[in-house]
């Protein structure tokens, strides 16, 4: 049974979310702060790195402070691992371009991907870094509620799920922790999985809404936590086609101490 395992980057693959990380590590956390309620969130990651691009910062500057991002050593190898099973790899994160492969890159996992769906980015000519929206909202509207308006992680996996039935029939399995992510959980089928990080926002969401999911759920908390539950996912449905998978929900929350699209961006090999 082939699986296709799907990544949210921010929080997920890194333990951090990447756009803040940057921020906060190059000393733009006030300016952010002061124009976060005057743009939408990807409008004003571009502006931050025309600010940067001011104050003669480089690309090179910028990449040093993702390198440094932090990643639990058990997803790298978790990662690696999914891939030496057979599984299909693919990204799907409201991050940017430049981040992801600049992060997967430098830890060795660019090449375990076949896809990344993010924001594009580029370098103008003037050696500024330039985010663009996944989906030009300014032209019109994805129609969905939950997501940003720059993309919508749901549609995303829709597109995901039809193009991998042409090929014969795939499991999948979606790791996530943010309110996207749910939206892209609302797209798996019963024979699905999915991995929300427990005590993030989507996992809050599922447990208001636990009946409305119909993909398994299976909760990680660490890195270490999700190498075990990822594996053992991908080995019992290559052993069984996934009939002896059990859903480890059983209603946890209440027993919970703490509460147009733009094209795929091809992964560069």
């Amino acid at each position: 049974m082939a699986v296709v395992v799907v990544f949210d980057f921010d929080k997920t693959i890194i333990d951090c979310d990447s756009d803040n990380w940057v921020v906060d590590e190059l000393g733009l956390t006030p300016l952010f702060t002061q124009l976060l309620p005057t743009m939408p969130w990807n409008s004003l990651m571009d502006r931050m790195f025309m600010e940067l691009h001011s104050q003669r910062k480089t690309m090179e500057d910028i990449a040093e402070i993702l390198k440094k991002a932090p990643l639990h050593p058990r997803i790298i190898s978790a990662i690696k691992s999914a891939h030496a099973s057979g599984c299909d790899l693919r990204v799907v994160s409201d991050a940017n371009a430049f981040f992801i492969e600049t992060v997967l890159k430098h830890h060795g996992l660019i090449d375990y991907f076949s896809e990344i769906h993010t924001n594009p980015s580029f370098v103008d000519g003037e050696g500024r870094l330039r985010i663009l929206p996944y989906y030009d909202f300014k032209s019109s509207s994805h129609g969905c509620n939950i997501c940003p308006p720059n993309m919508c992680k749901g549609l995303v996996m829709e597109r995901l799920r039809a193009s991998a039935t042409t090929e014969g029939k795939k499991r999948f399995i979606y790791l996530g922790d943010g309110i996207a992510d749910f939206c892209s959980a609302l797209k798996l089928g019963e024979d699905d999985f999915l991995m929300p990080r427990k005590n993030y926002p989507i996992w809050e969401i599922i447990c208001r809404n636990p009946k409305i999911i119909k993909a398994r759920i299976n909760e990680w908390i660490d890195g270490e936590e999700m190498e075990k539950i990822l594996l053992h996912l991908i080995t019992t449905i290559s052993i069984s086609g996934g009939e002896k998978c059990n859903n480890m929900w059983t209603d946890k929350c209440s027993m919970d101490s703490h509460k147009g699209f733009q094209s795929v961006l091809p992964v560069p090999h």
